[in-house]
């Protein structure tokens, strides 16, 4: 069966006083797909949803819906509908009628509308709570209703901005679920705008990883975090020891003085390159069983295992494993050529993949800035 672009970004740039946001973007869109646009602050990501939405029009390019040029069109005249993370419901109509504002707005009749709204609200778990007032819901109710009065007028597409940013973790990881679910019944087009990775490597059929007012790589969650395109990728997608390297052929390559037979070829002899390797694919042994050693110079529990992070040659490498050690430990670590991943260098190398200044603490802080 041949695969439905619903919306195609061509040549898509556009600047704020003189800042360029987006940089020649193209991306096309299938219909059905749940799609996250994922990236830090500041990457263009909310831009180019909100050029989706019609809320911005690009300086430049097109965006094309089902074959058609719609540049100028207006919001409510496009088949897309939005949720951002401020729900923006009314709080003086109750959860029925918030629900059915956007189908008065539509003509459409009583009967319909109630068939309507109550067909939402069951969708969404909200099934009887049709008077409730909306000040007396939580912050994951008022959710669930921003939801379905954005889905009660049937768009073609369901634009999703940070949409779970202020709730808490154990209802964001509901909402998750919940959110894939409507999407995979419904059969409608998701296009979601997150910072977190772990939401974007859970419910997508396709991310797109932004950074910079540019794609730095398009792909299956599985594609992104095995096949990372450049060091940008790599880090951004959970965590990844980058250590430089060169390719000694097809299939091998030299990093911290040890030869590592890889899967990768096609590279010059002797190229430079960026070697990932990613914390839970490294394998502790015996330092005389080890391809290489180093010391143990921290070690933070997790539960599931430990978290080391681990000198070798001065470059800290961050391993998880279920063995533990102690700082100050002389450590052996053993790497399997498919735990190896060898990516050119690009204008990220050296930024990222050393845990030298590495801490929980500082992770969570830089999370919550963001």
């Amino acid at each position: 069966m041949k695969e439905t672009v619903i919306i195609d970004l061509k040549n898509i740039s556009i600047a704020f006083d003189n800042e360029p946001i987006l940089k020649n973007i193209n991306l096309y869109i299938r219909d059905k797909e749940f799609i996250t646009l994922l990236g830090p602050s500041g990457c263009g990501k909310t831009t180019t949803l909100r050029i989706i939405a019609g809320f911005v029009e690009p300086d430049e390019g097109d965006v094309i819906f089902e074959g058609n040029k719609i540049n100028g069109v207006p919001p409510h005249k496009r088949q897309v509908n939005t949720i951002f993370q401020r729900y923006a419901l009314f709080p003086h109509l109750n959860v029925h009628e918030n629900v059915a504002f956007g189908l008065r707005l539509h003509k459409m009749k009583e009967s319909e509308i109630k068939s309507t709204v109550d067909e939402m609200l069951a969708l969404v778990n909200l099934k009887g709570f049709n008077k409730r007032n909306i000040n007396s819901l939580s912050g994951g109710q008022q959710q669930r209703v921003a939801i379905a009065r954005a889905l009660a007028v049937r768009p073609r597409v369901l634009l999703l901005d940070e949409p779970l940013g202020a709730l808490d973790l154990k209802l964001r990881k509901d909402m998750q679920v919940e959110l894939k679910n409507i999407q995979q019944r419904l059969g409608i087009t998701f296009i979601y705008v997150t910072h977190d990775q772990e939401e974007a490597l859970s419910m997508s059929d396709t991310i797109v990883v932004m950074d910079n007012g540019e794609i730095q790589q398009i792909g299956t969650p599985v594609d992104i975090y095995n096949e990372p395109k450049n060091a940008f990728v790599a880090d951004f997608i959970g965590e990844s020891n980058i250590v430089d390297g060169r390719m000694m052929a097809d299939f091998r390559v030299k990093m911290a003085g040890y030869q590592f037979q890889c899967l990768d070829k096609g590279f010059a002899v002797n190229e430079a390159v960026d070697v990932v390797i990613r914390p839970e694919d490294v394998d502790v042994v015996p330092v005389e069983k080890g391809m290489i050693s180093g010391e143990v110079t921290s070690v933070t529990f997790k539960g599931v295992h430990y978290e080391m992070i681990v000198d070798i040659n001065g470059f800290k490498w961050m391993i998880q494993t279920t063995d533990g050690q102690e700082v100050g430990d002389k450590i052996g670590i053993s790497i399997e050529p498919d735990a190896i991943h060898i990516m050119k260098k690009s204008a990220y190398s050296g930024m990222f993949g050393d845990y030298s200044s590495f801490s929980d603490e500082f992770d969570e802080l830089s999370e919550d800035g963001k």
